[in-house]
C-alpha cells in the first residue's frame, strides 16, 4: 500500500473548513472545534506568519530548544532494529487504528 496516498487521504478527510471574523479590535476568534482537535487553551502564544495564502498561525513552542546530543539515548529501546519499512507499515497500522475508532 501507498503510504503516501493513506496519508494524504486521512488529511483530505479530517479538514474541515470553518468561518470566524476579524473584529474591529484586530482580533480573530479560532473556532472551537479547533481549539479542542488542537488542545489550545486560553492563554496559547502563537508565531504569526504572513504567507501568499494568507495567515499562518503556530503555537509557540515552550521548550527551549534542544541539540540531539542532550536528548540521544534518554529512552531505552530493547528489542530488534526496525526497518524504515516496518516503521513507515508501523506508522500506516496506527493511522488505519485511530481511524477506525473515529479518531481522524
Amino acid at each position: 500500500m501507498n503510504t503516501d496516498k493513506v496519508r494524504a487521504i486521512i488529511l483530505l478527510e479530517s479538514y474541515q473548513m470553518e468561518k470566524t471574523r476579524l473584529s474591529t479590535k484586530g482580533q480573530v476568534i479560532l473556532p472551537k472545534a479547533v481549539r479542542d482537535a488542537k488542545s489550545w487553551k486560553s492563554g496559547t502564544e502563537f508565531t504569526v506568519e504572513a504567507t501568499k495564502e494568507g495567515v499562518l498561525l503556530r503555537p509557540v513552542n515552550p521548550f527551549p530548544p534542544t541539540k540531539i546530543e542532550d536528548v540521544f539515548g534518554c529512552l531505552k529501546y530493547t528489542g530488534k532494529p526496525l526497518t524504515l519499512a516496518e516503521m513507515d507499515q508501523a506508522i500506516v497500522d496506527e493511522v488505519k487504528r485511530r481511524h477506525a475508532r473515529g479518531r481522524y
